[in-house]
This record gives C-alpha cells, structure tokens and sequence, in this order.
C-alpha cells in the first residue's frame, strides 16, 4: 500500500510547449499554496504527475507506454494522469492499473484533487474530467523560475487556450474547449517575473496562438507591450496562415526583440484537401503570406506542418502538395501521417462512407517522399547561414565523440549551433549567455558547426 512521507512532487511532461508552460504553473501552484516541495523521479517523489497528449493516436500509445514505465520504476508513488488523454479516454486510462488520479483539461489545475489522492481524503482512482464545451475558464501556464528550471534560457508563457476554428479532423477542441485569453496585464507582468528570474527568451505558447484577443487587445498589441520586457528574444510559436498578416509581419521586420521565425502550419498544399479540412486559406494565401514574411523580414525561417494521407487525398492531391512544398523557401517541414479522432467530424464522415481512408503503405510513401523533401529544404536553408556570424543564445552542453565537449544553442531563427569547448569551465560558461558564433560548417547530419567570437 503506497503510504505518504512527505510532500515531494515530480512532474513528466509529453506533447506540446503548452504543457510544458502548464505543468510548471501546476508545479508553482503546488509549492506555493499547497506546501509541496519540487523534485524528481530520480530523487524520489510523493506525488508524479504525467502531463498528457492526444492529439494522435501515435501521441496516445505514447503517454500509454510512458504511464506503465513509470508506475513499474516507481511502485510508491502516487501517479496523476492530468491533460488532454484524461480528457479525452478516461476510459482507457482507467484500465491502467497503477494510476491514482485521472484529471480533465480544467480539473488538474484544481489542488484539491492532489491532496485528496495524497493524503487519503478520497480513494484512488480518483476521476475528475469536466465538460470543456463551454468552457470560459482560463489558467495560466509558464516556466518555474530560472533558477529552478532545467532549461535555463527559455520560458513559456500561455497565452491562449482552446480553439474555435473547427477544422474537420482536429480533436483539440474537444479536450481544451474554445479559444480563450488571458488579459494583457497579467502576461505582461508574469513575462517581467520570467525576465528578472533570468530567461532571455520567453515563448508564447497557445492552442491557437495567433487566436489572441482579451479585452479589444489582438496579437500584435500584446507583443508591442511585451516588446518593453527585459528579455533579448520573443519567439512566437505555432501560428495559423490567416493571422500571418501586414500588421503582424510589419511588427516583427521592425522589431529588435521579436525573432525571425514562423511556424505556420500549411496541413496540405491541394486547394481541394483543404476545404475538406475546413481550412481557413486556400494556397494562395498560405503562399502570399510565407513570401512576404521572408521578403521582408531579414533572415525569417519559416516551418510548415503537413498531414499526410488524409481520407480522401488522391495521387492527384499529393502530387500538387509535393509541386506547393517543393516550391516555397521553408527551413523545415513537420510530417504527420492523419489520425482519425473520435468525435471529429471527420470521423463522423468516414463512418458514414463519405471519406475513405488511405492504405498505410500509401501513406508511408508519401511520409518518406515528403520527408525527403524537408531534409532538402532544411540543408539549403541552413547552408546560408555558412560563413556569416550570428548570434547564438546558448542553452544546452554534452560530451559528444571521442570526448569532445560540446555547447550548442539556437540562432534568433532558430537554427541550433553547435560550439566546441576547451574544457568543461567553457562549457558551462557559455550556458545562458547570448554570443556572436561564426558558423563554419554543416555536417551530413545537417548539424550546424561555429566557433564563438571573441
């Protein structure tokens, strides 16, 4: 029977940059108001969350294989499953035996549920998955200080949650609700803790980050309120094609502190697939928006998601995304082969014969072909940077072959370089330090190689 020492928790995070954001805030939470003390699975822990994703089925065998791990590694420690899986099987999670604690998209912000299953007010499993429908709650999310964090460089900051676009195959609204916002002021000043804590980078994280608006203030007036906070670098993450406009693009060509890169997902580059998808732009836009932005943005790197193999898409289709793909100046390309959810209407379309699924091997071909592609796209967009001097925040280092150390980082269009060191004193000298690299060379494994400026 697991039995309660004391009130350490862990915390494992899969999936996206918002659960990262959301598990430290949970984390803060739990130390401030709850008394708990933060550790590790290696340390020992009380409590481990498992911070969830579901977004594919690929992303649930995931969590699934992860969970089991570790309740095996760690038989006396209580398991919250928290997030989007919880949402939306806790069914399947159920199953599992071993887990504590099954917590919904708004329940595991609730402290009380951690100290139910901690300390034996309630009997595991405890299950708590809320309706998101209507949701109009928000809670924030972002980095534990510097200090504590292991990434020292670059925090996350949630800004948004939940989505109202609707598009045919996408489950995420029905595990974090529609699109809300948290007010300006309160990022503003969670971004200036954030920046006194030590980050040079903050990262705004969201469902459907461009979707930002809280009391008549849009994006762009957000990032010019953020543009006064005492960090180097303010990266915006994932970004939908519609948003991408003059005033956003104008903001960050002039901007010192917004950096020169878009992540905008494309999903398919056939005008035909897209409007099954309920896509909010047709091709035309999308390539209208990515010209402009490396047209007048110095440097801008642009990454585009894409869905392979959606039910329905011909050779016809993926032929003419190939052709779309194979023309567009992108950094790199992130490939998914199409999950159907339950509960989307897509999946409502092929139960009722109106879409037919892919054949696996098709899809694994057009996933190779694509892939193949983005690696081509990658090497000649980082083939530009050779023989020019950036500047490289630096966040991580390692022993790489033969005993060479090493420290690498990311430019501000998010190209990570790496540096040898002399020794281990450089080494870790250079860790959070933002410095001016002369990029030398690009290894087969389009590895970026410089050496730091004096």
């Amino acid at each position: 029977m697991k039995k309660h020492t004391e009130k350490r928790v862990a915390a494992v995070t899969l999936g996206c940059k918002l659960n990262y954001a959301e598990t430290s805030a949970i984390l803060d939470t739990l130390r401030r108001e709850g008394g708990w003390s933060l550790s590790s699975m290696e340390e020992g822990a009380d409590l481990i969350l498992i911070h969830t994703c579901a977004v594919t089925k690929q992303a649930e065998q995931k969590c699934r294989q992860k969970i089991r791990g570790i309740i095996k590694k760690n038989p006396a420690s209580w398991i919250a499953v928290i997030g989007c899986y919880s949402q939306f099987n806790p069914e399947a999670l159920a199953a599992i035996d071993g887990i504590d604690a099954i917590l919904g998209s708004n329940d595991k912000f609730d402290l009380q549920f951690y100290n139910d299953i901690a300390f034996g007010t309630k009997q595991p499993p405890l299950v708590k998955v809320s309706s998101v429908s209507r949701l109009k709650e928000i809670h924030e999310g972002y980095s534990l200080d510097a200090a504590e964090s292991v990434d020292r460089t670059r925090a996350f900051l949630k800004i948004q949650d939940g989505c109202d676009y609707g598009c045919s195959y996408c489950a995420i609204p029905l595990f974090r609700g529609p699109s809300r916002s948290l007010p300006a002021t309160t990022l503003v000043k969670r971004a200036h803790l954030l920046a006194s804590s030590g980050y040079r980078e903050i990262v705004l994280t969201g469902v459907n980050t461009g979707d930002y608006r809280c009391g008549g203030i849009k994006l762009c007036h957000l990032l010019r309120m953020l543009e006064e906070v005492n960090v180097s670098r303010i990266r915006i993450s994932s970004i939908e094609p519609d948003i991408v406009d003059n005033e956003l693009i104008s903001l960050v060509a002039a901007s010192k502190k917004i950096v020169p890169h878009f992540h905008i997902p494309l999903q398919s580059g056939s005008d035909t697939i897209l409007r099954a998808m309920r896509r909010r732009y047709d091709t035309a836009l999308y390539r209208d928006r990515v010209m402009q932005s490396v047209q007048r943005i110095a440097d801008c790197a642009i990454g585009a998601d894409v869905i392979v193999g959606y039910p329905g898409e011909t050779e016809e289709d993926f032929l003419l995304m190939y052709r779309f793909l194979e023309q567009l100046p992108l950094a790199s390309l992130h490939l998914f082969s199409c999950s159907i959810r339950q509960g989307t209407s897509l999946a409502l379309q092929i139960a009722n014969g109106e879409r037919k699924p892919v054949e696996s091997a098709e899809i694994a071909r057009r996933y190779s072909e694509l892939a193949q592609l983005g690696e081509r796209h990658e090497a000649r967009f980082k083939a530009r940077s050779l023989g020019k001097e950036s500047l490289v925040l630096f966040e991580r280092s390692k022993t790489a072959g033969e005993g060479a150390l090493q420290c690498s980082g990311y430019t501000r269009n998010y190209l990570r370089v790496f540096v040898e060191c002399i020794d281990r004193e450089q080494q870790e000298s250079l860790r959070g330090k933002e410095l001016p690299v002369m990029i030398d060379s690009l290894d087969k494994d389009l590895n970026l190689k410089g050496r730091v400026l004096s």
